[in-house]
């Protein structure tokens, strides 16, 4: 890294439910030493229940007031006020039928099990329209956001992809250089 190359210290991850946002997340927070926030953490009170809209932005507001951070989550409402704070978005963009599957197999296997709301049953409507309106929604939500100064766009198509990126990244987290 040069002198004048300023290290990436906040990251944004966004893509369908399935595409693997937490797994990247946590991986590249492992191997930058970032901070990693889940935006549902910031969103939902325990038992998946909305927090009143001012609770939201509040915490969210704390969140990007932090000089460091990977955000994961989407959340398009907020997209353009947390890409104005980061150096990166990173989008994940894996083929909608991969998305249904890992999905499909989180709940069967219950990996999210404090997700369900009153006995909700898999696939929920929302969550199937989620996946499958990702891809044009996220094609229009790159585009506004490489209009925006300093901020870097990268998007990832394939688990192989995702790999790639992140055996090459060299996000420097020493907030003193």
């Amino acid at each position: 890294m040069t002198a004048k190359q300023l290290p990436i210290q906040r990251v944004l991850i966004v893509g369908s439910p399935g595409a693997g946002k937490s797994t990247l997340a946590k991986k590249l927070a492992t191997r930058t030493g970032l901070p990693l926030i889940h935006l549902d953490e910031l969103y939902w009170n325990p038992g998946w229940i909305k927090v009143e809209p001012a609770v939201w932005q509040q915490r969210l507001a704390e969140a990007l007031a932090a000089e460091r951070w990977i955000l994961d989550g989407n959340f398009s409402t907020t997209l353009r006020e947390r890409a104005l704070r980061a150096d990166l978005v990173v989008f994940l963009m894996p083929p909608r039928l991969l998305c249904l599957w890992r999905a499909f197999w989180r709940e069967r296997l219950n990996l999210r099990p404090h997700a369900r709301q009153d006995g909700a049953k898999w696939p929920s409507r929302a969550l199937l329209l989620d996946i499958w309106q990702f891809p044009p929604q996220a094609q229009q939500q790159r585009q506004e956001l490489t209009q925006l100064p300093n901020l870097k766009v990268v998007v990832l198509r394939s688990d192989a992809e995702i790999g790639a990126w992140l055996a090459q990244q060299s996000i420097a987290t020493d907030h003193n250089t």
